[in-house]
């Protein structure tokens, strides 16, 4: 099974060898037929701390490196 990629913006660097990527995704209201922009943060593993707040990633999901880490920048 391939593993997902996802496109986001990084919102926080703080962490050491971490970082917080927030993913926007456009999703239609099963009742109302609208779009509706729904937004989830994803902690990922940055090994070398090259990551800086406010640049374009892309992730790709991983086995766990944590407890909450399980995603990868590539």
């Amino acid at each position: 099974m391939p593993k997902r990629i996802l496109r986001g913006v990084v919102v926080s660097d703080k962490a050491d060898k971490t970082i917080t990527v927030l993913v926007k995704r456009k999703v239609m209201h099963p009742i109302y037929k609208k779009y509706i922009n729904k937004t989830k943060k994803y902690s990922v593993h940055d090994e070398a701390n090259k990551f800086k707040v406010g640049e374009n990633v892309s992730i790709q999901e991983n086995k766990p490196i944590s407890k909450t880490k399980k995603w990868i920048v590539i």
